[in-house]
């Protein structure tokens, strides 16, 4: 079954995983956009978006799931049966 998955802390990333080893397909990650972080206030990817990049998973970082137009287009191309937020 192929699931659109939206989260960003830690938490989110072990459910990601859980999905993941249970076999579901998941062909979008829903993930909050990078931001500063650390002493140097470098940008830096959430727990989700690591774990998609590493599974080859592709990710999308509205900045808002209401406001910006292109989340729509991504899921609608990601043909997911069902979206699943761990938020």
């Amino acid at each position: 079954m192929r699931v659109i998955f939206a989260g960003t802390p830690e938490f989110a990333r072990v459910a990601l995983e859980r999905l993941l080893a249970a076999g579901f397909t998941v062909p979008l990650v829903l993930t909050q956009p990078d931001r500063p972080a650390g002493r140097g206030m470098k940008l830096q990817a959430s727990p989700v978006k690591q774990c998609a990049l590493e599974h080859g998973i592709a990710v999308a970082q509205p900045r808002s799931l209401r406001l910006d137009g292109k989340y729509p287009e991504e899921a609608a191309a990601a043909r997911a049966a069902i979206e699943a937020a761990q938020a």
